[in-house]
């Protein structure tokens, strides 16, 4: 990328949406799981009732998304801050190239959520997760936190956008010289 490109108005605009989403999604997660340990105190009470279908319920997630790579030790507690970490520092690297407004939106929505879990993890050796939505006794997803929702929500923007948006990719090979293979060779 050159100078003027990496310091274009367009890309430091999208730049500062990015961050400022995960800014948002850092401090917002981190507020809330603050509120649910100590306004709540929901490691002492488990759970507390809010609608009929929704519920919060207080799970130390100790592995990944559903639960998947358990760290049973603090040697996987710290591999996995390590792969998470990666994982984030691959996402920042993607928000920090890209110039479209609406991606880096949801670039820094998961960077955010990640930071969040990351952060639990690094502090507590667990993610704080609470959120239970349920129908009866039917959990269409395991028990998750703000952070959760919104890495899911940027990967759904992030997919519907590439899926759905009108933009094509150019095509390198339009501008190419056309290549005759039976031209007589010039003498």
């Amino acid at each position: 990328m050159s100078q003027s490109a990496a310091s274009s108005p367009a890309l430091t605009r999208a730049r500062t949406t990015g961050f400022a989403a995960a800014a948002l999604a850092l401090v917002a997660d981190q507020l809330l799981k603050w509120a649910m340990i100590g306004l709540l105190d929901l490691p002492y009470r488990e759970q507390v009732k809010v609608i009929p279908f929704f519920n919060f319920t207080w799970a130390e997630n100790r592995g990944v998304s559903l639960g998947l790579l358990t760290a049973g030790s603090d040697a996987q507690r710290w591999a996995l801050v390590g792969m998470t970490g990666a994982i984030a520092l691959g996402v920042l690297v993607w928000l920090l190239r890209e110039a479209n407004r609406f991606d880096t939106a949801a670039l820094g929505l998961v960077l955010g959520g990640a930071l969040g879990n990351i952060l639990d993890r690094v502090r507590l050796g667990y993610v704080v997760d609470y959120a239970d939505l349920h129908f009866g006794d039917w959990r269409p997803f395991y028990i998750f936190n703000l952070a959760d929702a919104f890495i899911t929500c940027g990967v759904v923007i992030l997919l519907a956008r590439s899926l759905f948006s009108g933009e094509k990719q150019p095509d390198p090979m339009k501008d190419a010289a056309p290549i005759n293979p039976v031209a007589a060779p010039e003498k």
